[in-house]
Parts: structure tokens; C-alpha cells; sequence
């Protein structure tokens, strides 16, 4: 007699990777036992979403139609909601839609809806699923055939668990204390620990929508917005907070622009194809990112020609497409542009009208993203350093009312931005609270000083996990050198940081243990895959990483009762 040998998998983490890894796990046919680690008590909503850690006034930068749905769509599931539950969120019946931007708050609960859906739909086909809240893998160790847990619960006790496949789902990394010293934030994140800023000199490092939440964080406690007469957004400061001035500042000194309105799905492109990106990726090993690079430039000519001629297009390199994107921008007033900016996209989206440009570069940035664990260690650095900041620019862009926000708190004398350029320095040793930025020669003093460049790219000593670490089987991600063609080449690798994987997201390495370890941790991956950020890329990580498993249930090994 024989039976089918039910395969065990952990997913840690419940946000929206772990729970588009469950999507695809309960869609299997063969039963699995999955256990959901979650450090947080309420599993399903996310970190980036979750009440604790954001403020009901901090926006997401995704609409509902760009939002991958698990079991149905946003709109779907707020249409069904009642009129009293839509008001607790803040969302009006009426101004449901497909392109509208919701606060992150709403995405967490849509998200906890969903996977309490995956878990009546996973047990309903056969799956064994155990949620445990409030529990958190502090150690990984991995054996020849198994991989075993340590995990705590929140007085501390701690266990051990064993599986067949171990899924790290932890999104963003956090710092533990976000107050490092009176005053210094080195994360806008939780948000509530920022409503304990006084109405005070703020500085804010950073222009993205997360510099932005974190702004408005602080200015709802010192204030609100309302409409005037005239319908236009402004800010009304409380008594007592005439002291709160916020400055906000980057290098380059630009606020994000306005989301722009493009059609959905994407249109094809016509020249940068991911047939033509493979294709260099195979046959142009020594001067990849430079033949990308005229792929971009000449799908960017087609779709726009005009934009290309504005910018000088055909004379610029991959060192000088930079300033020519932020070139007219950087030389304005970042309010005015800013005004001009949200008119345009606002007359856009109710015209249905796509600058073509924009759409290129959003469209080309995930079928170039396919060349970037391919460039070499030297054409790396130079895609960071002069060629990911526009792409980024360009698909990060925030919700018209981030930058009605940003306007108002201007209107009212609130908020100042300015650029750093590359000569800056921000001191936190030498003050009692906060910081002081050095610009050039002037100093700028700031009782409270917050750090919101972001998630910044983790690496193998990052990983959080000792036992781990310990086993080897964690390096650093790595690239070839700058030409593999040359006389006496020896293939040498040079490791560029980041954690090397596989393509289902496997570590890499060649010690006689199980390799049915995924790492969906967005943070460990940003390195050679510099786009993975949001939901978008949360779908796809776990669609990936839930089709190896099931690739591995399917072979069902039979065992012999």
C-alpha cells in the first residue's frame, strides 16, 4: 500500500507576497499543510498598509486598476462594503473607481479580506492551512532534506518547527527604534511615533510619496486640509502651531510628479521588446547596458518624437540622459512646477489623454529590468548611478492629492524644499535633538530630522537569521567581469551585494542541503532587480515562487505505508 506524502510549507510574513504565495499555493491540486508565520497579532494586512504603522491620512501610490487582484478587485470589494464601513475608511460611494488612490490603510484591509478569503478557499480544496499571529521566526537552519524554524511568541517562548519548503515573505525591513536619539528618525515608519513632533523647525530627508506621508503625518497633527469657497485645497493651521515649519530636501531638489493618466493594460512596444532585450542579454555580454540603452532611446524617439528632439535624445549617452530628463525641472521653482504639473495631469485624466513619453519609459522599465542581472559590475554602477533614477522617477509618481497637499502646506508658509546637491552633510552627533544639514556654507538647523529616502538594498551579512548566516549558503549576489571576451579571462566573479538567487528565488550555493528555501524579501533584492518594489512585484514573486513549489508537490513522491 502506498500513499501521496503531504509536502509542508511556512510562509513568513502575511503581506501582500506571502499572501499572493498562498494564492497560488491553494490554487494547486495536490493537498499541502502551509503554516503562515506573522509577526504582527492580525495576519493579512502588510506592514506598508497596517493601522499600527501608517497614519489614515498616508495615501498609496497604486490604483485599483494597477492593483493585481487576489480574489477580486479593490473596486469590487469596496463596492460591496457598507455605507458605514466605507465611511470608517473615508472613501465616498460615489468616488469609487478603477483610477482613484486610496490610504494605505484601505489597502490593508482589503488585503486582510483577501486572505481570510485564500484560507475558506485553500481548506475547501483540501489544504492544511495553520495561521500563527503574533509569532516570529528569529533563526533558519537548513538541513540535507528539511529546514527547521525557531520561532517566538511575544512572551518569548520559542519553538521549533520542521518543513519541507520555507518561504522568507518579510517585505521591507524596518529599523526596530525608529527615534534613534531626541529628534532623529531614521524611518517615517511606524507613522504614529511622528505625531509626537512638536510644532517645531522639521526636516525631512527625501521628496517621494514616503517623504510626503511623513509630512503630512505632521501636519495633520498640527493642523488640517479643507476646501476654500473656490473648491481648492489649503491648509489650516491649529492655534499654538506657528512655530511648525517643514523642509523637505533630496539632491536633486524635485518633488515627485503627478500620477498620469496611460492607457491599461499596457500597450506593446515596438522596439524595446523583451524578445530584443533577451536577445542582447544572449549575444552582447561586454557592452550590454550601452545596447539597451539605444533600444530605450530609439522606442522613446518612435513613441515621442518631439520630446526626443526637446531633449537632444540622439546625443545622449547612459552618463547624460539624467540631466536631460530633470534638466527643465531642476531649473524651476519645484511649487511652480509642481502647479503646472498637477493642471496637466488633472486635464489629462479627464480627456483620456497619454503623453507618450511618460507611458514609454513606464512601459520600458520592467522589460529593461530584464537585463539588469546581467550587466557586470562596472555597467551596474553606472545604470544606478545615471539610468534607474528616471525610470523610478517615472513610475513613481504620487496621487493628485499628495500634491494638492504639498501646495497647501506651501500656500500657508509651512513647507520649504531644497536640494542638497553632492556636497551635503547631515550631522546628529553634535546638536541635543535633531539635526544639522551643512549646504555648501550655509547650516540649517532642524529641531526634529527624518530620514524617508526609503527602503534601502539589504545583503547577505543583512540577513536576520544567525543560523543561516553560519551555513554559507547566503552571499552576496555577483556579476562577471567587465569583459569575458578578453585574452586570459578566468571568469572571475565579482560580488556587487544584494543575495545571490536563483530564478524561483532560491539561495545559490553548492553545501549537500535542501534548496527549497525562497527569498521574497524585498529588500534583499533590490540590488540586481531595482524595480521590485510594490504589490506589482509582490504578484509576481509569489507566482513565481508558488509555482516551484507546486512543481515539486506535483512529482508526489509515494511512500510506502
Amino acid at each position: 500500500m502506498f500513499f501521496v506524502m503531504i509536502t509542508s510549507v511556512a510562509i513568513i510574513g502575511s503581506g501582500p507576497t506571502g499572501i499572493y504565495t498562498l494564492k497560488g499555493l491553494v490554487a494547486g491540486q495536490r493537498p499541502i499543510r502551509i503554516t503562515i508565520f506573522e509577526r504582527e497579532s492580525e495576519p493579512g494586512k502588510g506592514t506598508p498598509y497596517h493601522p499600527d504603522m501608517n497614519d489614515r491620512a498616508m495615501l498609496s501610490n497604486i490604483a485599483s486598476i494597477e492593483l493585481p487582484p487576489v480574489c477580486e478587485t479593490l473596486v469590487d470589494w469596496l463596492g460591496r462594503q457598507s455605507d458605514a464601513t466605507l465611511a470608517e475608511l473615508g472613501v465616498r460611494r460615489d468616488a469609487i473607481d478603477v483610477r482613484e488612490f486610496y490610504p494605505r490603510v484601505v489597502l490593508g484591509d482589503y488585503f486582510k479580506a483577501q486572505f481570510d478569503q485564500l484560507l475558506v478557499a485553500g481548506a475547501a480544496r483540501g489544504h492544511d492551512i495553520v495561521v500563527e499571529g503574533g509569532r516570529d521566526v528569529v533563526d533558519i537552519e537548513l538541513h540535507e532534506s528539511e529546514i527547521r524554524l525557531l520561532v517566538e511568541d511575544q512572551d518569548g517562548a520559542q519553538e521549533n518547527f520542521v518543513f519541507d519548503h520555507v518561504v522568507m515573505a518579510t517585505g521591507h525591513d524596518w529599523p526596530e527604534t525608529t527615534e534613534i536619539k531626541p529628534g532623529y528618525f531614521v524611518s517615517p515608519w511606524p507613522a504614529p511615533i511622528l505625531k509626537t513632533i512638536p510644532a517645531c523647525k522639521v526636516g525631512i530627508l527625501g521628496t517621494s510619496l514616503s517623504a510626503i506621508d511623513a509630512l503630512v503625518t505632521i501636519a495633520t497633527r498640527h493642523g488640517g486640509f479643507l476646501l476654500d469657497e473656490a473648491g481648492v485645497l489649503q491648509y489650516a493651521p491649529s492655534p499654538g502651531s506657528d512655530a511648525l515649519t517643514v523642509t523637505m530636501m533630496s539632491r536633486k531638489g524635485v518633488l515627485p510628479e503627478a500620477d498620469f493618466y496611460c492607457e491599461f493594460p499596457y500597450r506593446p512596444l515596438d522596439i524595446c521588446t523583451p524578445e530584443a532585450v533577451d536577445h542582447l542579454v544572449e549575444t552582447r555580454r561586454h557592452d550590454l547596458l550601452d545596447a539597451v540603452f539605444d533600444l530605450f532611446k530609439r522606442e522613446l524617439a518612435a513613441c515621442d518624437p518631439a520630446y526626443a528632439a526637446a531633449i537632444g535624445l540622439s546625443l545622449q549617452t547612459v552618463e547624460t540622459i539624467g540631466a536631460a530628463y530633470f534638466g527643465a525641472r531642476e531649473s524651476s521653482d519645484p511649487f511652480v512646477w509642481a502647479a503646472m504639473n498637477l493642471a496637466e495631469a488633472e486635464a489629462n485624466k479627464a480627456n483620456r489623454h497619454v503623453v507618450e513619453w511618460r507611458y514609454a519609459i513606464l512601459r520600458m522599465h520592467e522589460v529593461i529590468a530584464r537585463a539588469i542581472p546581467h550587466l557586470h559590475d562596472q555597467d551596474l554602477d553606472r545604470f544606478h548611478k545615471y539610468f534607474k533614477t528616471l525610470f523610478v522617477d517615472d513610475y513613481a509618481t504620487v496621487p493628485h492629492d499628495s500634491i494638492r497637499r504639498l501646495l497647501a502646506l506651501r500656500r500657508a508658509g509651512k513647507l520649504t524644499v531644497i536640494a542638497l546637491g553632492d556636497e551635503s552633510e547631515i550631522d546628529n552627533a553634535s546638536v541635543a535633538r535633531g539635526a544639522v544639514v551643512a549646504v555648501g556654507e550655509e547650516r540649517l538647523a532642524f529641531d526634529a530630522f527624518i530620514d524617508a529616502t526609503g527602503q534601502h538594498p539589504l545583503s547577505a551579512r543583512d540577513m536576520p537569521f544567525p543560523t543561516l548566516r553560519q551555513q554559507g549558503v547566503i552571499r552576496k549576489a555577483s556579476s562577471r567581469v567587465a569583459d569575458l571576451l578578453s585574452e586570459g579571462d578566468d571568469g572571475a566573479i565579482r560580488r556587487t551585494g544584494g543575495v545571490d538567487l536563483d530564478g524561483a528565488f532560491r539561495p545559490i550555493f553548492e553545501r549537500p542541503l535542501t534548496n527549497r528555501l525562497y527569498c521574497g524579501s524585498i529588500a534583499f533584492l533590490l540590488h540586481k532587480l531595482p524595480f521590485v518594489q510594490g504589490i506589482t512585484s509582490a504578484r509576481d514573486i509569489g507566482q513565481v515562487i508558488s509555482a516551484a513549489i507546486i512543481e515539486e508537490v506535483d512529482k508526489g513522491e509515494l511512500v510506502a505505508a
